[in-house]
């Protein structure tokens, strides 16, 4: 059975809680399992739980009227999603889908902020997160306004990349479609800007996966 008190004491939310604390917190939430594809969040629905990735993945997606997404973000294990609502009562506001198979601990409300209540380390831990992603949300709205497509599909990958085996690579396969919801650019621009990048010596594509060959140049754009 998977150890989630174990666990959660790598989450930075919950680093400041003590091993009796981790375990009491591990008992009073529930697992929940959702598939590829899955919705875990609905845009515009109550908030009631919050949810903390085990396994796999799940990204965070706005929906417009026209059904076109912009993907906000990624989350990978260890990562959260859901605690704005917990917060400030209001409704969901985004959509979170599985992009693979994933495993969350989920916690409700009344366990949060019964948590949260009295200790000042999670609260302090809680606002550096959201202080993270309100300026990962500044330097998007910078990219989107200051860089051209080909810049903004370049830093993307740069954060989405892992070194394994002495290559830098991104872990997960993403599709062009993907790339253009985190990038504000249609699939066919992307399409372009993938195939410039792969002349140009700054990429290659291995089995699926996109490796950058050009690090120093993409370290520019960080």
């Amino acid at each position: 059975m998977y150890n989630v008190a174990k666990f959660l004491h790598r989450v930075p939310l919950f680093s400041g809680l003590n091993e009796a604390e981790l375990e009491t917190l591990a008992r009073s939430g529930s697992h929940k399992s959702i598939a590829k594809n899955e919705l875990l969040m609905h845009q515009g629905a109550p908030g009631a739980s919050l949810y903390v990735v085990l396994t796999g993945s799940v990204k965070v997606v706005l929906t417009q009227g026209d059904g076109k997404e912009i993907t906000l973000s990624l989350r990978h294990p260890g990562d959260f999603v859901g605690e704005m609502a917990l917060i400030d009562d209001e409704p969901r506001s985004a959509n979170v889908i599985a992009v693979e198979a994933t495993e969350c601990f989920v916690l409700s409300r009344r366990d949060f902020q019964r948590c949260l209540t009295g200790n000042m380390s999670l609260a302090i831990n809680l606002i550096k997160g959201l202080c993270r992603r309100l300026r990962e949300t500044d330097r998007k709205v910078a990219d989107l306004a200051l860089r051209d497509v080909s810049d903004r599909v370049m830093h993307t990958l740069r954060d989405l990349a892992r070194t394994e085996a002495d290559r830098t690579v991104i872990p997960k396969k993403l599709s062009q479609q993907d790339i253009a919801n985190m990038v504000g650019a249609s699939r066919e621009m992307v399409n372009r800007v993938l195939r410039e990048l792969t002349q140009a010596g700054r990429i290659e594509m291995c089995d699926g996966q996109i490796v950058i060959l050009d690090t120093a140049a993409t370290r520019e754009l960080v």
